[in-house]
């Protein structure tokens, strides 16, 4: 489009679709947006930028006509705007679309790509490219509270950017990866996810083989030493591979991991030999595995060991990342977008190392498309049973998931206790918020884990807690966020 002209994104309050929004607005577009409902972060992040949303969605929200509309991949037929822009001939693309033709092309693009860790892993790698001087634009699955944004739009030749694995749009059912052509990639984990569009383990696998084919021979693939999925999907790569990990072979090896109250100190070695050492006021031994992945791709592009200590040393964190929300008579409330299994046992022991001692509490809503399943429940109740008091709220959406493949709340709890730990489910926020707050005393951490709004309970719990005595303070400078993305 060389024109500027106005673009309309259908579903703009996802995080992707949201920073592509302000990346348009920034290129000088008119930008408009709507969705089914409007919450923090990316609510605040859209005012800031000056993009209007509407809501809820409605054929007036496209009037007057744009140029183009970009279509969100949580958007299906049925949907009111997207029945209006087909009857009326609206021109309309994906979002990995536009990406692609607008800014990506005559980069050197490096996608993070994984079933874990890849927002963290990004926001990592692009503040090492930042604070070493290459003026790099990035796009992050989430809010990078080192740059207050999710983008950038650098004069740099780098364009970073997270490598999301699932589908693309209503009429392009590929993963969005795939359309970023990326000159090297981070792979830090394969598991199976999104159950909704993968059948099983080795269609996640196809998506990552895929990927991996894309990378051309001058290019470079660093990936964890997590298992045979991440072996097979990199087995016939035409670039050459780097392994990451703790075993003598790994190219990067991690050595002498500290995990102290407020930081993490580690050792990497370099083809054996010892390359330097690193810290950073994160807590959770997964992060390393982050962390020593975008160092390892930044020293092949050039960035020098000491630029890349002095970016990790300084690194903060993500939003929704174990965000610590608000302390309330002593009781620390942290805010986490965990929604897989492993993703919540990886969260969970980075608790238990960063508060030793606390009783631990996990309030989870199955949200997303993977939780809400039965597929992973028997895993669900072992991660859950590392806190020790588990709350789990209703499912999102219940009806929209075949009975036969629905999570079975009662057998989850059932499978907590039997792990020696109290669960309750407790269907909607404002019962939880009523029935576990006096339950609760200092000293304790509350881990409330969802990729949504979850019915404002990050206002209400603190509110609640406040009345029953005491006030809440947000979180003060001496605090350190914890974030954690899952074991690889």
């Amino acid at each position: 489009m060389t024109e500027k002209k106005h673009i309309h994104l259908i579903g703009v309050c996802g995080t992707a679709m949201a920073s592509l929004a302000g990346m348009l607005k920034q290129r000088g577009f008119q930008v408009t947006g709507s969705d089914a409902a409007s919450y923090p972060p990316m609510s605040v992040f859209l005012g800031e930028m000056g993009i209007p949303v509407s809501q809820p969605f409605s054929a007036t929200n496209l009037m007057p006509r744009p140029d183009l509309v970009v279509v969100g991949n949580a958007i299906s037929r049925g949907n009111v705007e997207l029945e209006h822009v087909l009857d009326q001939h609206i021109p309309f693309c994906s979002m990995p679309q536009i990406l692609h033709e607008e800014f990506l092309r005559g980069k050197e693009v490096l996608v993070v790509a994984g079933t874990h860790g890849k927002t963290t892993t990004t926001s990592m790698l692009a503040w090492i490219f930042h604070t070493a001087g290459q003026q790099p634009s990035f796009l992050i699955g989430g809010l990078a509270e080192n740059f207050g944004s999710s983008f950038a739009l650098g004069q740099g030749k780098h364009f970073i950017l997270e490598g999301d694995e699932y589908d693309t749009a209503f009429f392009d059912k590929g993963p969005k990866f795939l359309h970023y052509f990326p000159d090297s990639v981070i792979l830090t984990s394969v598991e199976f996810d999104h159950a909704d569009i993968y059948k099983d383990l080795d269609a996640v696998e196809t998506a990552f083989k895929r990927l991996v084919n894309l990378v051309p021979r001058s290019g470079r693939i660093v990936a964890f030493e997590g298992g045979d999925s991440i072996e097979r999907c990199v087995r016939n790569a035409f670039c050459p591979v780097e392994r990451y990990g703790l075993s003598v072979g790994a190219t990067w090896r991690v050595t002498d991991i500290h995990l102290e109250p407020t930081r993490t100190t580690w050792s990497m070695l370099h083809n054996g030999e010892l390359w330097g050492n690193f810290e950073f006021p994160l807590g959770g031994e997964y992060n390393v595995w982050n962390a020593t992945a975008a160092a390892a791709l930044a020293a092949e592009c050039g960035i020098s060991k000491d630029e890349i200590r002095a970016a990790l040393k300084t690194f903060k964190s993500v939003k929704r990342r174990l965000e610590v929300k608000a302390q309330v008579n002593g009781i620390t409330i942290i805010d986490d977008f965990a929604h897989h299994p492993t993703a919540i046992s990886g969260t969970l022991n980075a608790l238990r190392s960063r508060y030793p001692g606390a009783r631990l509490w996990v309030i989870l809503e199955p949200r997303s498309n993977t939780l809400r399943r039965n597929v992973l429940q028997n895993d669900l109740a072992s991660s859950l049973a590392l806190a020790d008091e588990v709350v789990v709220a209703g499912i999102f959406k219940s009806d929209s998931i075949p009975e036969h493949e629905r999570l079975d709340l009662g057998g989850l709890a059932t499978q907590i206790q039997r792990r020696g730990r109290r669960a309750r489910v407790i269907s909607d926020v404002d019962s939880i918020v009523q029935m576990v707050a006096p339950d609760m005393r200092s000293g304790d951490v509350v881990a409330i884990l969802s990729n949504g709004g979850f019915g404002g309970i990050y206002e209400k719990l603190p509110q609640r807690l406040k009345t029953l005595g005491g006030n809440a303070t947000t979180q003060n400078s001496s605090q350190t966020p914890v974030e954690v993305p899952a074991k690889a």
